[in-house]
């Protein structure tokens, strides 16, 4: 029997933020293909351990691997998205639906090249995905905030990646557009991506999850079928739909990494 590499491996992580542990030598591994839900309650680090195996949050201990590679040793950052919480997408800058869809082909080209046929397709391409080839020359202030969601996926999609972290994609969006990113991300999966999504419930993206991690005060407590018990109405037992511990670090100062394009 032949064992892939993980897309991504993280070994004993753990992070610390102003001294307060919030990952506590975490173990998981994502192969390639797998549609991977990291899930738990507010504070439980579904957030800190998403950036952590990316880069953006550093670990106080453990490894991790992206793609058969230390993430100390790693440069192939054209292979991996990364598409954060929900914020404007437009960032306080005027620019279209497009623009900011083409602005995620800055890993797959050379400084100043202008963009080619390749380039153009694959913009095309991941607004055909998400739904908004309609939308491309619009604003992206004048979308909804589910609609700059899916742009955001898009910017991502644009760069071709192998492997993708979405962080709380349907957070604060409306079924419509949950709906919408559930297909977009059913599109990616037949493709044979890898994906890793932290979500507070599952709802539309359920019957696309291969695996569920639960985390619970920076601990995996469950790594294995989706609980039944997470959507919708427990989940908000917990308190309100952001993580408080998971985003303390964004106080902290900042820590610079390749997955973040303008």
């Amino acid at each position: 029997m032949v064992v892939s590499t993980p897309a991504v491996a993280m070994r004993g992580g753990s992070v610390a933020i102003g001294g307060r542990p919030v990952l506590r030598a975490v173990d998981v591994a994502v192969a390639p293909g797998e549609l991977v839900a990291v899930l738990g309650p507010n504070g439980s680090g579904k957030s800190t351990m998403v950036k952590a195996m990316t880069g953006l949050l550093p670990l106080t201990s453990g490894e991790v691997h992206l793609l058969g590679t230390p993430l100390s040793a790693f440069h192939d950052w054209k292979r991996v998205g990364f598409v954060p919480q929900r914020a404007s997408a437009a960032s306080g800058v005027p620019a279209s639906v497009w623009e900011v869809v083409a602005s995620g082909r800055l890993t797959r080209r050379r400084l100043l090249r202008p963009l080619g046929r390749a380039d153009r397709r694959a913009i095309d391409d991941a607004l055909d995905t998400v739904g908004l080839a309609h939308r491309r020359h619009d604003g992206v202030s004048h979308l909804s905030g589910g609609q700059q969601q899916r742009v955001l996926i898009a910017r991502a999609l644009a760069g071709e990646p192998d492997l993708f972290f979405l962080d709380e994609p349907t957070a604060g969006v409306d079924a419509a557009n949950q709906l919408a990113l559930a297909d977009a991300l059913g599109v990616l999966k037949r493709r044979g991506a890898t994906l890793v999504l932290v979500a507070h419930e599952l709802g539309p993206l359920r019957p696309l999850v291969d695996r569920a991690v639960v985390l619970r005060d920076g601990r995996v407590v469950h790594d294995g079928a989706p609980p039944l018990d997470l959507d919708p109405q427990h989940a908000h037992h917990h308190g309100p739909h952001h993580e408080p511990a998971d985003h303390h670090h964004d106080h902290t100062p900042h820590v610079a990494s390749p997955l973040e394009h303008p």
